[in-house]
């Protein structure tokens, strides 16, 4: 996959290293198509993080001016987040609230057309040390480019635009319209857009009398009209599929890596390939809940499972997610998305960095390149809420962090919206393209209703603080099927959020995750307590009761009940 692409705001900016307690910031190269864009500015600003540490970063300022010459100079800037300058050198840095200034010395303060001057500074923070993304010098915003637009300029080869999500319509599933039409209350969200999910060979063709995909991509063609039209499927079938799991189990045994690519992700290729749906935009979201597992669940780690040691050892996830990549990569429509877990699963120190490597790893191997990789996608059916507004990472209550508290366990995230943004800075770092995507799923993590709490809790303790103000009301972090008292969260729109080219209902509402019971089926599905509402938990979730709604079906089959659960506590509000 090659691709050009210009997202605005963050072209210019430096890419920050986040590896654990300790990390190393570069300045990203620019592009060769934007020095002469670079030359043509005002100003130009080199902001670059050269260490951080778990609460503090130090930071190397290089200015460079490009107008009229000056005797003496003013940069200032805005902070994303809770960061605070605590001394500096080569300039007079002030701080109020989130605006700073750093003004010239009595020695630095001549800036010739073309000179540069260099200051830096230390500086403390919390969460995340997001880059700011807007420099003034004297009042002139740096890093602007004042060339008049190329009249013909080169497009991107293969036709593909930035975020896919951006001025598009996304296909509504008539076949989940339906379901949600016939449920009380359903006509009220039917006509938003859902992922189709391929989850094994005969949904290729469709399983019994239900569409497959070349039924999809035809409606999508009619949908579409003269407009633009995207298109989300969810590519998953590895062999061994969720080796942590068994709700979510497939067809495919361990070993079945060459029938994964013949009879799964070949056909799927050559669909999509068809010059038909050459208009579509595809966005394919890879393989969701398997990567990660060879991190977090594997010999070594208290979550350990033997299944997750097999797939680590014979490589086939890697293989097969490296194929998928290729072989969609190659098709000039289509997005690829890798699924990047969640905050609750790989916020930990020990999970977030080797889970990013081993991303990069796989995208880079078996055929596929790291430009094969369009962005990743994380919560990707699950709850964790977008953004917790009542308490932050960085508070501190009664003498303890809110990283003490019993709910965040030592994570660096209380959100998917930090988490997901946390992620991209990382992978970029790595060296994924620097405008790398990101979606976030929010079919299932409004949690609104009556029990949403309106404020922080009280400050008695770190734990009372933490669970009375938080938004997502799961017993546990670590609970995920069908859980109780969920709702709808914020409905699919394009940018919401920086470096987000959407939120998603990649996971269907109303589709089950799991049987709380026992029941036969010929999908390859087996029975996972945690689907079971009398369940007390294992070390996943800490040995808490599960969560889970009662009379459950099998996974991906339509559950009534958490249907009307999900419209009852959407936040937004129906």
């Amino acid at each position: 996959m090659s691709r050009t692409r210009t997202r605005a705001g963050t072209a210019l900016l430096a890419a920050l290293v986040l590896s654990g307690a300790a990390c190393v910031g570069t300045a990203a190269a620019l592009p060769a198509d934007l020095g002469a864009a670079a030359a043509a500015t005002g100003c130009t600003v080199d902001y670059k993080v050269q260490n951080q540490w778990d609460t503090g970063f130090t930071t190397a300022v290089t200015v460079t001016n490009n107008g009229a010459a000056t005797t003496s100079w003013n940069l200032t800037w805005s902070f994303a987040g809770n960061q605070k300058v605590s001394s500096g050198w080569n300039a007079d840095i002030s701080q109020s609230g989130t605006a700073v200034t750093a003004k010239s010395l009595s020695y630095n303060g001549a800036l010739a057309t073309g000179g540069s001057t260099s200051f830096g500074f230390n500086g403390t923070y919390s969460g995340s040390n997001a880059l700011p993304t807007t420099f003034k010098l004297n009042g002139v915003t740096c890093n602007e480019d004042t060339t008049p637009p190329d009249p013909d300029p080169d497009p991107d080869p293969t036709g593909r635009v930035d975020n896919p999500y951006a001025g598009a319509k996304v296909y509504v599933n008539p076949e989940w319209a339906a379901k949600a039409k016939a449920e009380p209350g359903g006509d009220r969200v039917a006509n938003q857009p859902t992922g189709v999910w391929l989850d094994r060979i005969a949904a290729i063709d469709g399983v019994g009398d239900g569409m497959g995909l070349r039924d999809h991509l035809d409606a999508a063609l009619t949908q579409k009209g003269s407009g633009e039209e995207v298109v989300q499927l969810v590519v998953y079938d590895l062999p061994g599929r969720d080796c942590a799991a068994l709700a979510s189990n497939g067809e495919l045994g361990p070993t079945d890596i060459d029938k994964y690519k013949s009879d799964f992700i070949d056909p799927i290729a050559a669909i999509l390939a068809d010059p038909k749906y050459a208009a579509l935009r595809i966005v394919t979201t890879i393989e969701i809940d398997s990567l990660p597992n060879l991190v977090t669940n594997v010999s070594g780690r208290p979550t350990a499972t033997p299944n997750c040691d097999v797939m680590k050892a014979n490589g086939n996830y890697q293989k097969g997610v490296g194929y998928a990549l290729d072989k969609l990569g190659d098709i000039p429509n289509v997005y690829n998305y890798i699924d990047a877990g969640h905050h609750g699963w790989l916020g930990w120190d020990d999970n977030f960095g080797a889970s990013a490597e081993l991303f990069k790893t796989t995208a880079s191997s078996n055929g596929a390149k790291l430009s094969d990789v369009h962005g990743f996608i994380v919560n990707t059916a699950n709850y964790s809420a977008l953004k917790e507004n009542n308490f932050a990472i960085g508070d501190t209550v009664a003498g303890k962090s809110v990283r003490e508290s019993k709910w965040v366990d030592w994570n660096r995230y209380t959100d998917e919206l930090s988490y997901a943004q946390a992620m991209r800075t990382k992978l970029v770092s790595l060296g994924f393209d620097q405008n790398l995507g990101m979606l976030i799923d929010t079919s299932r993590n409004g949690w609104g209703g009556t029990a949403r709490p309106t404020g922080p809790g009280a400050t008695t303790d770190v734990d009372t603080y933490v669970d009375g103000g938080r938004y997502d009301r799961r017993i546990h972090l670590g609970n995920w099927c069908n859980q109780s008292g969920a709702g709808l969260g914020e409905r699919p729109q394009a940018n919401p959020a920086t470096g987000i080219d959407a939120y998603v209902w990649m996971k269907p509402p109303g589709e089950s995750d799991g049987s709380s019971t026992a029941i036969d089926n010929d999908e390859g599905k087996g029975f996972d307590r945690m689907c079971d509402p009398t369940y007390t938990g294992n070390p996943r979730n800490n040995n808490h009761l599960s969560g889970a709604l009662p009379n459950a079906p099998v996974s991906g089959h339509w559950f009534s009940a958490q249907f009307q659960e999900l419209m009852k506590n959407a936040y937004p509000a129906l």
